[in-house]
């Protein structure tokens, strides 16, 4: 029996050990959504892979669909947002997407958009950027809004518009800004729910 295998751009989102010397990883893929794949003696010196295959990290896999998991083949790192970043505020960002993408994403779906506009995010914020905690309340909402955790409509029409290099001019109001948070803290209790 052969098994099909994919080879995907992906954003590594969590490991999870495993007996000895395996590990699983939650990977959101570009043409798959959010997949858990095993990595088989990944935690052992000579393994090739364990560098690759670091939480925060970009990278193109090939990933082989089994009968009930995912196992990972060969895997070339893109690069490493974390470490990229040049500050802490920088790599504040890059965990805070990450972690917004491992609690709001669940199930295999393929969502191209969503992942390209995530790799844009992570590449802009893990510059300098200056209004940081507003470009990153944006790009909360940005990704809830894809996902639908917030109606269309709920958005301000000025969020929607405006692009990552484009926020470099923003300057949100107060009143703006608020309500951004709120509607952060609203699609987190709705998903507790």
């Amino acid at each position: 029996m052969s098994y099909a295998t994919y080879t995907t751009d992906a954003l590594v989102c969590g490991a999870f050990d495993r007996n000895t010397a395996d590990r699983s990883y939650l990977l959101f893929t570009r043409e798959a959504g959010m997949i858990y794949a095993e990595a088989r003696s990944v935690r052992e010196e000579r393994s090739k892979q364990r560098y690759a295959l670091q939480e925060f990290s970009q990278i193109r896999a090939s990933l082989i669909k089994g009968k009930h998991t995912w196992r990972i083949g060969s895997v070339e790192v893109v690069q490493n947002n974390y470490a990229e970043a040049p500050s802490r505020q920088a790599r504040g960002s890059v965990a805070l997407i990450y972690k917004t993408l491992r609690r709001y994403i669940h199930g295999e779906e393929a969502m191209p958009a969503l992942y390209d506009y995530c790799t844009e995010a992570l590449s802009f914020l893990t510059k300098e950027v200056q209004k940081r905690e507003q470009v990153e309340l944006m790009v909360q909402v940005n990704i809830l809004e894809r996902l639908g955790y917030v109606a269309a409509e709920a958005v301000p029409p000025v969020i929607k518009e405006l692009s990552l290099r484009a926020t470099t001019d923003l300057d949100l109001d107060e009143n703006l800004t608020e309500t951004l948070k709120e509607i952060v803290a609203k699609a987190a209790l709705n998903s507790q729910l």
